[in-house]
């Protein structure tokens, strides 16, 4: 597919050719699911806490007999089902985080920026040369493009600090090096913006994870005539192990040899 490369006034400059099946021959919505998830319970604090019925303040003394009275029974103040109470099943801290293998999170950002690909929702630009953060221009240029009311993600090479500080004051925009691009981030915004550079070393860092190791082939596969062979050894070393049958003796009542 061709997409438009466009420069910081938002006029086409040239085309870019890419196929979205170079980085993930197919797009796993489970995989990309369970690594959106991932991020997001890493993001959670895991910082809450209530109290139960035996820390909130309160009499323990009974309320009214048990019997006799017409109302249902009822122990102490303090319980969870009265108002004030303590909580009956009270939350704690805890941490929500969790890991995915390591391939499986390489996987899942090639399916997430190949995806995107696909839906046509990736600008590409020449060059974002900014020699002083300039909020106004780093608007306009999204106007330029028809993402001026839209979450985007604006991806370069490296860390530019003139263009985080361009941005970073734009409601919906994000902005992040290519090196640290993650499929949460990636299908998070409605469009993505990215340099070609930045393009050009997502596509040569997918290329070399997707190549295989040298000296990792696997090895043969032994034969089946092969794999019986120990068997077919051990049964005949069995086999000459074995004392020699002793003849069997004569039946009783025989008749002697002279």
């Amino acid at each position: 597919m061709n997409l438009a490369v466009y420069d910081i006034s938002g006029k086409k400059v040239g085309s870019y050719e890419i196929d979205p099946a170079e980085l993930a021959p197919s797009v796993s919505k489970q995989l990309l699911h369970d690594a959106v998830v991932m991020y997001q319970a890493n993001q959670r604090q895991g910082t809450m806490r209530t109290k139960t019925r035996g820390e909130v303040a309160g009499s323990t003394k009974k309320l009214y007999r048990q019997k006799g009275t017409g109302n249902a029974r009822a122990g102490g103040r303090r319980s969870g089902t009265r108002r004030g109470g303590g909580h009956i099943f009270a939350k704690r801290p805890r941490d929500f985080g969790w890991r995915m293998p390591r391939k499986a999170l390489q996987t899942a950002t090639r399916m997430a920026l190949a995806s995107k690909l696909a839906d046509d929702e990736v600008k590409l630009v020449d060059k974002l040369p900014l020699t002083a953060p300039k909020t106004a221009v780093a608007a306009k240029f999204l106007g330029a493009l028809g993402l001026g009311e839209h979450t985007v993600l604006v991806s370069a090479e490296k860390h530019d600090d003139n263009l985080w500080k361009s941005f970073r004051n734009i409601d919906g925009v994000s902005v992040s090096p290519v090196g640290d691009l993650n499929a949460w981030s990636i299908l998070r915004p409605r469009a993505i913006v990215m340099t070609t550079a930045a393009i050009d070393a997502f596509r040569s860092t997918a290329a070399s994870r997707s190549k295989p190791a040298a000296g990792s082939k696997k090895p043969a596969k032994r034969s089946a005539a092969r794999r019986k062979e120990p068997a077919v050894a051990a049964s005949r070393s069995k086999s000459a192990s074995k004392p020699a049958a002793k003849p069997r003796a004569a039946a009783r009542g025989g008749k002697k040899e002279a």
